[in-house]
């Protein structure tokens, strides 16, 4: 099990003024979220990419397919497991997950009088990339083996930057211009932060963890496709043995689990969003097999597919 001391272990502990003024920011987010979030649910905003969640249940869990991204609890605490590796965050932590990677989560006890509050965006990729050449030293990124997650205390410019996103809200006419600007921030601290040496390390050609990050948009575009190791190590300029190393180091799982389960999630999507039937999604998704798709659904999520949806339905609609 990986925690957030094991995710972090090597990261600079915060000053006693920055831990206090993380808690100062951290206490104004709580308030401007319970406000602006009355009832629980995941709410998207003005700002591309930026999501709001309010949970009140004793235990809420799910699982999807989960782009790269940064994620910020400010009350509450978070139960996850991307792809095989499993992360337990809390209140003024930050998870930030360099690949696309299939995921579950559970949220930890929460009520209605203290719930679950947590914000979370995309990472722009070609901006940290941007970013990382406006660096002295590229940031300084360390070589050797390489994490797809990191978990560690959030500092306060990042709450900074968030408050000013929430805030930011209140007066949509000014979103277009200021928000790229404080996302552009956000970024920036994500990559000189105690997450930096990951996000370095999953974009900077020639290190081990950029050959799997290289690959994902492939293996999205390509699902529908037969898809063999050999084509993901061909695709990723390693031999097959470096990468099935790779992938189990960065995800937990093999390429071609990996692979299934990315099939899986984007079936599930497909069902849900698009109202597509199980055997419309399992061929949309590269399965010529309709039974043993639903069996390795059911193995994935617990259910077969039609129960599976109508229970995700009916939950929402609650």
């Amino acid at each position: 099990m990986l925690d957030s001391d094991d995710a972090a272990a090597d990261v600079t502990a915060m000053t006693e003024d920055e831990r206090a003024e993380a808690i100062r920011i951290n206490s104004q987010l709580k308030e401007l979220l319970a406000r602006r979030l009355p009832e629980p649910g995941d709410y998207s905003t003005g700002i591309d990419g930026l999501t709001l969640l309010r949970r009140e249940a004793s235990s809420h869990s799910g699982r999807c397919y989960e782009k790269p991204l940064a994620a910020f609890i400010i009350q509450g605490s978070k139960h996850s497991f991307f792809g095989a590796h499993e992360y337990v965050y809390a209140e003024r932590q930050c998870l930030v997950a360099g690949i696309g990677m299939p995921a579950s989560y559970q949220t930890l006890p929460a009520t209605s009088e203290v719930p679950f509050l947590s914000i979370f965006f995309y990472l722009d990729m070609a901006l940290l990339n941007d970013l990382s050449h406006s660096i002295p030293n590229g940031g300084r990124t360390a070589a050797g083996e390489c994490e797809a997650v990191a978990i560690a205390d959030t500092p306060p410019q990042l709450l900074d930057g968030l408050l000013r996103l929430v805030r930011l809200l209140d007066t949509p006419e000014h979103i277009p211009v200021l928000a790229p600007t404080i996302m552009r921030e956000l970024h920036y601290y994500l990559l000189v932060g105690p997450y930096g040496n990951l996000l370095r390390q999953l974009n900077t050609q020639g290190l081990q963890g950029t050959a799997v990050a290289n690959v994902m948009d492939w293996l999205h575009e390509n699902l529908p496709n037969p898809i063999g190791i050999d084509d993901i190590a061909r695709r990723s300029g390693v031999s097959a043995a470096t990468l099935h190393r790779y992938f189990k180091r960065l995800t937990g799982l093999s390429p071609m689990q990996y692979v299934k389960q990315l099939r899986l999630c984007e079936a599930q999507r497909l069902m849900l969003a698009e109202h597509e039937r199980a055997a419309d999604a399992a061929r949309s998704v590269g399965y010529e097999s309709v039974p043993q798709f639903n069996r390795d659904y059911k193995r994935l999520f617990g259910a077969p597919p039609h129960m599976d949806v109508k229970q995700r339905r009916d939950n929402k609609e609650k």
